[in-house]
């Protein structure tokens, strides 16, 4: 292994008041699957994990996660934890084993990213005490689905085919501010070549083979996440149907098209504040009031054959402070 690199960077954000610029210290080393980039932000706490990240397909740690982790109510979180932000080879700016010290994580993937977090909490349970998951899509392509990727790439190129990976067509034909950051971005980027790697390798990914009840299956906590009529929402709900169902949260937020972490961080930063309560890291003196009213729904797990029984729908005041926690046996299903 190559020796490992550092270097010193300081944040461009906009600071709190009182706050001082956060040093960000990135790490380049060399394994035989390519060089490895991470970005490491503050410092080991003790007895506690580093929240690591991991991004999707025509993305880099920034375009992916900056909003939510700049978010002001997030600040609440990064402080207590040492936080980790990974780049798939390649997709580093400028262009790729994480550093010692951290015994466990608490990982945080979108899209590819979550399917590469899950696969390693499967081969290392031990080392992963909870998971965020959005937009995850756990199974191989099928027949159908690799024929259609194959005629898809006939009439249009790869950044088109990766928005569509990444954005819903309702916001793809809406072509907001958003939408045209990102298809510039993407479209524009440098390393477009390590990005079609990065893409042709997600396409031909292994299906994970959830079952719930048996050997394969997440061990740790797990917060599913998918926007509401998103290109990966039916993947996620049939994921959430072979979970664990005591260990699993699964939020679908309205209005938040195919990248939630990049529309909605307030809402996705409050829910993973009670997702870290419930690992027992976030005191309750610490957490913010939600919004005035939010509707939860909570749904009865499925049954082992996938199906899900009826759903009952609970509304619920600010004032309680809270997410509403199903019993046991039970999933949660949270609309905002």
């Amino acid at each position: 292994m190559a020796e490992l690199q550092e270097v010193q960077i300081t944040e461009e954000k906009p600071l709190l008041p009182g706050q001082t610029p956060e040093v960000a210290k990135t790490h380049s080393v060399e394994t035989p699957y390519g060089s490895v980039t991470f970005t490491v932000y503050g410092t080991p706490k003790p007895k506690r994990p580093a929240i690591l990240t991991y991004h999707d397909v025509g993305l880099n740690y920034k375009s992916c996660f900056k909003p939510l982790f700049q978010f002001a109510d997030m600040q609440e979180i990064i402080q207590n934890f040492v936080r980790v932000h990974v780049d798939a080879p390649g997709m580093e700016e400028g262009a790729p084993v994480f550093p010692l010290g951290f015994s466990t994580i608490i990982g945080v993937g979108v899209g590819a990213g979550a399917y590469v977090l899950s696969r390693y909490a499967l081969t290392h349970p031990d080392t992963v005490e909870g998971l965020v998951l959005i937009n995850i899509d756990p199974n191989a392509k099928g027949w159908m689905d690799w024929a259609a990727h194959k005629l898809t790439g006939l009439t249009s190129s790869i950044p088109e085919m990766i928005l569509g990976h990444l954005f819903s067509q309702e916001e793809l034909s809406g072509n907001s501010e958003l939408i045209q950051k990102y298809r510039n971005i993407i479209t524009h980027a440098p390393n477009l070549e390590n990005i079609e790697l990065y893409w042709n390798s997600y396409n031909n990914r292994r299906d994970l083979n959830f079952e719930r009840g048996s050997d394969i299956t997440l061990k740790c906590p797990v917060m599913l996440v998918v926007g509401d009529q998103a290109p990966h929402e039916d993947a996620v709900v049939e994921c959430n149907s072979k979970l664990d169902p005591t260990q699993t949260s699964f939020l679908k937020m309205a209005d938040s098209g195919g990248q939630p972490q990049l529309t909605q961080p307030g809402k996705l930063t409050e829910a993973f504040k009670y997702f870290l309560q419930g690992m027992g890291y976030m005191a309750s003196s610490c957490m913010t009031r939600l919004s005035r009213s939010r509707t939860a729904s909570l749904t009865s797990a499925a049954s082992l054959d996938g199906n899900r029984s009826r759903s009952r729908t609970v509304s619920q005041s600010s004032e309680s402070g809270h997410l509403p926690s199903g019993p046991p046996g039970h999933t949660m299903e949270v609309s905002c």
